[in-house]
């Protein structure tokens, strides 16, 4: 039966508030989303909100992660593919078909580990055959087919992508320290994922009807929902191993277009009063941060002159820190709020690059977006706004804090492994070591 096999020989996969319309036509459901990957409000939430890599004080080497094609990233900073939603109803019978699947390789001895060598199209070496009989086990690869069976050919590479895609990797085709470290999870070990998972996902109760989003912590992904349709699927960036981004379950209430910054405490400890003890004045100067003694001081907007304090005092960690709208604002030009108690949200960067790797845990907690103009406009296309709307706002740069009548159910949950109605199984990494299932599916 299609949707109990498990098979993989396709790709699966505040200023002003506004409560009217803008003048702008409704968007209509976003059914043309592209090619598989992917409130709290008021200025106290937003002190406490955990952002991520401000002005590049933690940042790490920028250059491309290993085993990244560059070739890749246009296709990348495309719309994924919409597939099947990952937490839906639907999904259960096929995660028992998968379980009985792997159970049955598990007794059977699983698969031998793939030996570490880069291989791509026209390499030829004994590691191939081995790479093969990998790929066949879980169906990426038909098994036969013409061909030396030590050599990488098209076929292979094919498997490879799929196999790719189903791990959450570019699909590149190469074999790669990534794809290695995925393909060589122990057949035990993903038995034990999808278990774990299939607890977690009865437990989400997913609505089938309606709008909901769906944001995949280890998979970096985010997913609009409606009516147990995928409308559209957005790449994300999310917290370090060090900053977890929360789960949660809330409603999206808001979008905050062109909005300050309030620096969270975090960043003024770790980030910010580091840099002003070394530069001073530059250091608040060079991003626009503005620096208040306390809140009273700030909804007065009387700010401290920078050059007259010592930043040595440990007092400094108590003011209040705010960074205006513009192109170095950490939150883009559009932040969606939600009401929760870790002060989290989702929201636009101008750091686009790291949309572009495999490994994307790189928050501090909240969620980055690829693509969130066009989740925006789905969110308030009740309130008469579209993609054109939406993104006239970042060429007006207005502050402009939207309500949504009609607030959008959310989920942060933690879903390493899931199967869907075409019988296709995928997996991500255990990026915060959750599913115990050892260091060897937490790695790529």
């Amino acid at each position: 039966m299609k949707g109990t096999q498990l098979m993989t020989g396709q790709m699966m996969m505040t200023h002003q508030s506004l409560t009217g319309r803008r003048g702008h036509k409704a968007l209509p459901a976003l059914a043309m989303a592209a090619a598989l990957y992917f409130t709290v409000s008021g200025v106290q939430a937003q002190q406490l909100a955990n952002l991520d890599n401000w002005m590049n004080f933690d940042s790490k080497n920028n250059s491309w992660a290993p085993g990244f094609d560059r070739s890749f990233a246009p296709e990348v900073d495309q719309q994924p593919a919409r597939g099947y939603p990952s937490i839906s109803e639907a999904n259960i019978e096929p995660m028992k078909a998968a379980i009985k699947r792997y159970s049955e390789l598990v007794e059977n001895g699983g698969w031998n580990m793939v030996p570490e060598i880069k291989m791509r199209v026209g390499t030829t070496h004994p590691a191939v055959i081995q790479l093969r009989r990998r790929l066949q086990i879980e169906g990426d690869l038909a098994p036969g087919g013409d061909g030396q069976p030590d050599t990488f050919d098209y076929y292979v590479e094919k498997a490879v992508k799929t196999a790719q895609v189903r791990h959450g990797l570019a699909p590149t085709g190469i074999i790669d320290k990534e794809t290695l470290d995925a393909l060589n999870v122990p057949a035990s070990a993903i038995l034990r994922k999808l278990r774990t998972n299939l607890t977690r996902i009865k437990q989400l109760s997913a609505p089938t009807s309606g709008r909901y989003v769906f944001v995949n912590i280890p998979a970096a992904q985010i997913e609009a929902i409606e009516d147990d349709q995928v409308v559209s699927r957005h790449i994300g960036v999310v917290g370090k191993i060090e900053r977890q981004t929360p789960i949660l379950q809330s409603e999206i209430r808001e979008i905050n277009f062109n909005k300050e910054w309030i620096l969270p405490p975090t960043v003024i400890r770790e980030d910010l009063l580091p840099k002003a003890r070394r530069e001073g004045i530059k250091a608040f100067d060079r991003y626009g941060v503005d620096i208040y003694r306390n809140y009273n001081d700030y909804l007065g907007k009387q700010t401290l002159d920078p050059a007259s304090y010592d930043w040595n005092n440990p007092e400094a960690e108590k003011f209040f820190y705010a960074q205006a709208p513009g192109l170095d604002n950490p939150l883009g030009f559009l932040t969606i709020n939600f009401a929760n108690s870790h002060a989290a949200f989702m929201h636009d960067t101008p750091g686009k690059e790291l949309f572009t790797r495999n490994y994307r845990a790189e928050s501090s907690g909240c969620i980055r977006v690829q693509n969130v103009q066009q989740l925006a406009a789905w969110l308030l296309r009740d309130e008469g706004w579209d993609l054109e709307a939406v993104n006239s706002m970042k060429q007006t740069r207005e502050s402009l804090n939207v309500p949504i009548r009609q607030p959008v159910k959310l989920y942060f949950a933690y879903v390493t492994a899931w199967a869907t109605p075409d019988g296709v199984a995928h997996f991500r990494p255990d990026i915060y070591g959750r599913d115990g299932v050892g260091v060897t599916a937490t790695v790529y």
